[in-house]
C-alpha cells in the first residue's frame, strides 16, 4: 500500500499558460493553475457547476515538455503528488502555498494556442 500514499489524479483544464524557470544550478521548473469541475443538483433541482483551481508544478524534463505543449485553456490529466511549502514574499510577510508536483501527465486534444 506504500505506494499510492500522496497520489492524485486530476484531469482539468490550464486557468494560466505554464510559466518556464531556469533556476542558476540548471534546474527548470514550469508552475500553471489548473481547474477542475463538479456539477450536482441543488435542493431546487438546478444543476450547479463548482469550479476547484489547484496550483501544479514540475521539474526538469517534464517541466520543459509540458511548457511547449501546453498553453491556457488546453485539457490535460496528471498524477503527482501534494507538496506544502512556505516563503517570504517581498514585504517579509510568510505565505503557505500547496502545490501539486507533476510525475505523468496526458493530453487531451490538440495544442490549444491563445
Amino acid at each position: 500500500m506504500s505506494s499510492i500514499r500522496n497520489k492524485v489524479q486530476l484531469i482539468g483544464r490550464l486557468g494560466t499558460k505554464p510559466e518556464l524557470k531556469e533556476f542558476e544550478s540548471g534546474k527548470k521548473k514550469v508552475s500553471f493553475s489548473l481547474a477542475t469541475n463538479e456539477y450536482y443538483y441543488n435542493k431546487a433541482g438546478e444543476r450547479v457547476e463548482e469550479t476547484t483551481w489547484h496550483n501544479l508544478a514540475a521539474w526538469d524534463k517534464t517541466a520543459e515538455n509540458l511548457s511547449k505543449l501546453l498553453d491556457k485553456g488546453a485539457e490535460i490529466a496528471i498524477e503527482g503528488k501534494i507538496t506544502n511549502r512556505s516563503y517570504e514574499d517581498k514585504d517579509g510577510v510568510k505565505k503557505y502555498l500547496t502545490e501539486i508536483i507533476i510525475d505523468e501527465f496526458v493530453l487531451f486534444g490538440e495544442k490549444v494556442t491563445q
